[in-house]
């Protein structure tokens, strides 16, 4: 299998290679980082790309950017994409554009050889590998989604106002109603968040992040 590496990491990048090599794939390119990937993936036409998630120059989503510019570029082109942490909204995203042809791996994965050269072989074959992290996390989110897509629209003004820091008066007074009706509302969206009560009076604050994050 000819194979295209993307990784900022010049010891992992070289480590992959020589897995890669070592179980008989051609490794065609190896870079630094993210900028001309599109244009090596189209002149050297591999069988894979494999990228790392997080790469130059600001080292935050160049990589899971790339392979998404890719995959809507040339769907055929198989890609694996790896990652020190589980960046959940854009594997979400690229799963869902289509499965084909994909994987998800943490970099953890790859010191286990032989698991990591079975998800290259899939992968290039036009299969789906996904870590456990990683669908577990995706899971996380769309139950944190649906969760707050059982909110009504009332709620959903309070719960934006909650995460504008507005107390319970303030919610009242913007929204024209009594602090008591703020209250039952702020009260709701705990219960549909499954934000028990607690002592430590962190249900305003987990709130506001599952606003946050949808």
């Amino acid at each position: 299998m000819r194979i295209v590496i993307a990784e900022d990491s010049a010891l992992l990048r070289a480590g992959i290679e020589r897995i890669l090599t070592d179980a008989g794939h051609e490794v065609v390119a190896g870079v630094p980082d993210a900028t001309n990937l599109l244009r090596l993936v189209n002149e050297t036409r591999p069988d894979l790309a494999i990228l790392d998630v997080r790469m130059p120059p600001t080292f935050t989503d160049e990589g899971i950017r790339a392979a998404a510019l890719l995959r809507s570029q040339n769907p055929e082109s198989p890609v694996l994409v790896l990652s020190h942490y589980v960046e959940e909204r854009y594997a979400a995203d690229l799963i869902a554009s289509d499965t084909r042809g994909f994987g998800y791996l943490l970099k953890d994965r790859v010191a286990d050889v032989p698991a990591f050269l079975d998800a290259v072989a899939v992968v290039g074959a036009g299969g789906t590998v996904l870590d456990p992290e990683v669908v577990s996390q995706i899971l996380v989110r769309s139950h944190r989604r649906n969760a707050l897509d059982a909110l009504t629209t009332r709620e959903h003004e309070v719960l934006q106002l909650m995460a504008e820091g507005k107390t319970n008066s303030a919610i009242a007074a913007a929204l024209h109603m009594s602090v008591g009706s703020a209250e039952k509302h702020i009260a709701s969206i705990f219960t549909k968040l499954g934000l028990a009560p607690d002592d430590s009076g962190n249900r305003r604050v987990l709130a506001v992040l599952r606003y946050l994050e949808s």
